[in-house]
């Protein structure tokens, strides 16, 4: 009986039983190659007359379970499972954008995504063009005819000002141009596809493992895209292809559903870049998503207490939470974040820099590392850490500043966490 609540997706989605044993949980099939029924049934999986296993550095039957569960819970098409959230990031711009294009980024980005963009993308040939997501029309203003996506994190890591998604959504899609959203931040608090979002992607490292005992990453396609109707925008989608018997994505796909963009990215990039998500780490995301639902409400719950607790202390200057914006950043959390604002929240300490560090090397209960959604708590001083290859300027417009700390909320009881937290802000 299929289900539209998340909660239950999370269970069920894509998943029934094993077909040769009838297990229950999702087997690790730790293969690297699959025996074809026949010449003809290879020649039809190559040929893409058919789908199926061929190799499991491009696909594999856990990681298909997978992405069938996280395609069901954000509302798409079909998704593709690799080896991390960077992976995820790169891929699914590299699947539109080829040296010479360009895309346009919110500047309100995870520090790994800004380098990855401003550096290692550039020196691939593609441009990014940051504009600031407070005016929606500045992405409008960076498009030119070489733009071939925009992207953006749904709750933005560490500004934690809400993308209007709807808003940038609608700009590009009037032009020829997808939104990529990244949703790891806000699993199952929004489904960016419902806004107007073509691409979601996820670090499934972070609340949909929920552990931190795997590293993963996925893209979904929400098949709402019309890449035929932009054919001059989108020459990916719409050009013969040399690396893959010149076939032109937007038609060769059409046959079995409207998958061209997670198709192509399957079969082209992960083929040939070979970042391939292992079937154990599958496995392990897999169980985290069961209980996802009951750790994004005392996520949720417990970040906005210890906001709460944290702008009543005479030491912190500042606490940066969705819950706090005012203006348009606020009308933007009620409209995409009714059910919870997230794991995550940040804070300046009066003491600047020093007074963050003894405030790191006080904590008891929070462990200091570079990770978020877990379901233990977590603490880093992202200028020194997550955003140092920033420069200055940089780690500011992506909102570090020196004093700035950043928090990931675990599911402890909630008088735990303040208790660590205040003793850590008394020995500062």
């Amino acid at each position: 009986m299929p289900s539209q609540h998340l909660e239950t997706i999370a269970l069920h989605g894509g998943w029934r039983r094993d077909p040769a044993t009838h297990a229950v949980a999702v087997p690790i099939y730790q293969t690297t190659a699959y025996q074809f029924d026949s010449a003809e049934n290879a020649a039809n999986l190559f040929g893409l007359k058919e789908l199926g296993n061929i190799y499991t550095r491009i696909m594999n039957p856990t990681s298909d379970a997978l992405e069938k569960r996280v395609a069901a819970l954000e509302g798409g098409v079909a998704a593709l499972a690799l080896a991390s959230g960077q992976a995820a990031s790169a891929l699914s711009v590299q699947n539109l954008a080829r040296a010479g294009d360009n895309i346009v980024s919110s500047t309100d980005l995870y520090g790994g995504t800004w380098n990855l963009f401003s550096n290692t993308l550039k020196d691939q040939g593609i441009e990014v063009r940051f504009v600031d997501p407070e005016d929606p029309e500045a992405f409008g203003r960076a498009t030119d005819g070489r733009t071939r996506a925009y992207y953006a994190e749904t709750l933005p890591n560490p500004k934690l000002r809400v993308f209007p998604i709807a808003e940038v959504a609608a700009i590009g899609r009037a032009q020829g141009i997808p939104l990529i959203m990244d949703n790891t931040a806000a699993p199952l608090l929004v489904r960016p596809f419902d806004h107007g979002a073509a691409v979601v992607m996820h670090s499934a490292t972070k609340w949909l493992g929920g552990h931190g005992n795997s590293i993963g990453g996925l893209i979904v396609d929400g098949g709402n895209f019309d890449w035929s109707a932009h054919a001059q925008q989108q020459p990916a989608m719409n050009t013969p292809d040399p690396s893959y018997h010149g076939a032109v994505w937007a038609e060769a796909a059409k046959p079995l559903g409207p998958i061209a963009y997670i198709l192509k990215a399957r079969v082209t990039l992960l083929r040939d870049l070979g970042p391939a998500i292992s079937p154990f780490n599958a496995f392990l995301i897999l169980q985290g998503i069961e209980t996802l639902a009951l750790r994004m409400r005392e996520h949720c719950r417990n970040a906005l207490a210890v906001a709460q607790y944290l702008a009543k202390r005479p030491e912190v200057s500042r606490v940066i939470h969705p819950a706090f914006f005012e203006g348009r950043a606020a009308e933007w959390t009620r409209k995409y974040l009714p059910n919870g604002q997230g794991g995550l929240l940040g804070f300046e300490l009066k003491g600047g820099t020093e007074a963050g560090r003894r405030f790191i090397n006080a904590l008891q209960l929070f462990y200091h590392v570079a990770n978020i959604g877990d379901a233990r708590s977590l603490a880093i001083h992202p200028a020194s850490t997550t955003h140092s290859q920033l420069n200055e300027a940089d780690q500011m417009a992506t909102g570090v500043s020196p004093g700035y700390v950043r928090l990931s909320v675990g599911i402890e009881h909630i008088d735990d966490i303040i208790a660590d937290l205040a003793q850590a802000l008394e020995a500062g």
